[in-house]
């Protein structure tokens, strides 16, 4: 209790995002003291999110879903006083955000909703962009710490409300590469270098900051996680629920979420969600390329797209994870049309064969 409490910044959740804000927070002079639920050999590692209260008015978590988020403001709670600003960067549903806001306030600190943007390069070189929500009073008060790394602080309006932007915009970004991926099987189909598909949406009106990522990452079969699958199916499986509330038909939303969930269910839970992509390269990987390896995150270890948003933890159960799919995800397999074969019995036999060929290599 030494410490001086008024400056010093606390981040609880130390996944990609986490990580890289605690060095951009280090690098501008601030104080920072850190928590995560599996601890790290890391400077400044406190024991518990009380004692982290203790040393600091300024709390940042990064961890990945509603439950999590909940369960650490409960623990902080008891250690929150008038004093504590608490500012909640997870991608959860509105009325999640609202009750984390609901039990910090509750016991005179304030809280800022910071939803955010941004991929693992942008996260380390101090570019998030921030969707905000809070009092202005308490946003004021925030800024300077969401300064130290972001480029761009956006206000949504109250609580809750910068969530429904952040599902909403992963929604497009989901979206976005499932259509890219299924654009290379096409190409793929008719003999086209895919390559030559990169370079035409190069010049193309629909060419964003999320192709121009993924793309390259695709053709060379990089699924190093920047947002990991479980992640963004996550996110897809909270715009399913808002829409089911809402009475909404998400079309795109749903089959976007299949995709991932079909991911999910091959193992690659943990690989970027571009591996969306994989069922449509049909041609062998590089040599050089190695299967992500899964990596314990207990905090929000990614974001959402473009700028590629990271953040989030606790790896998803795939049986949770199935819950709202609304049907089962159909199994592609692409060949090229000099090879597609002449009749329906090749067909089973061909997608029997990749079948059991899965099942062998042990991707259950």
């Amino acid at each position: 209790m030494s410490h001086r409490t008024h400056k010093n910044i606390g981040v609880i959740g130390l996944g990609i995002i986490g990580r890289a804000v605690v060095g951009n927070l280090r690098h501008k002079g601030f104080p920072v003291f850190v928590w995560n639920r599996s601890p790290r050999p890391v400077p400044n590692f406190v024991g518990s999110p009380g004692e982290l209260a203790g040393i600091c008015n300024y709390i940042q978590i990064f961890v990945s879903n509603d439950e999590a988020l909940l369960q650490t403001v409960k623990r902080l709670s008891e250690s929150l006083t008038p004093r504590h600003l608490v500012l909640a960067h997870s991608t959860v549903a509105p009325d999640s955000m609202r009750a984390a806001a609901e039990i910090v306030e509750r016991r005179g600190a304030r809280f800022v909703e910071a939803s955010f943007t941004g991929s693992k390069p942008a996260a380390e070189k101090g570019e998030l962009v921030y969707y905000v929500g809070g009092t202005d009073a308490a946003l004021r008060e925030a800024r300077p710490i969401l300064e130290a790394s972001s480029k761009e602080i956006v206000h949504i309006g109250a609580v809750g409300q910068a969530s429904a932007i952040k599902i909403a915009t992963n929604m497009i970004t989901a979206a976005n590469v499932q259509a890219a991926a299924e654009a290379i099987a096409l190409v793929q189909a008719l003999g086209v270098p895919p390559e030559k598909f990169v370079e035409a949406m190069r010049a193309n009106a629909s060419y964003s900051g999320t192709l121009a990522l993924k793309l390259p990452k695709i053709l060379n079969r990089d699924f190093e996680p920047q947002f990991s699958v479980k992640h963004m199916l996550k996110d897809m499986q909270l715009a399913s629920q808002i829409a089911l509330s809402h009475y909404l038909d998400l079309g795109v939303t749903a089959a976007a979420r299949d995709q991932l969930l079909e991911q999910m269910q091959w193992g690659h839970g943990d690989a970027d969600y571009s591996a969306v992509a994989r069922k449509y390269l049909h041609d062998a990987s590089p040599a050089t390329y190695e299967e992500p390896q899964t990596q314990e995150e207990d905090e929000q270890a990614d974001a959402a797209e473009p700028n590629i948003g990271l953040a989030e933890s606790e790896s998803d159960n795939v049986a949770e994870a199935a819950g709202l799919a609304t049907s089962q995800p159909l199994l592609a397999f692409a060949e090229p049309a000099s090879t597609a074969p002449a009749a329906p019995t090749r067909l089973r036999r061909g997608f029997l064969k990749q079948l059991l060929s899965k099942f062998s290599s042990g991707q259950e």
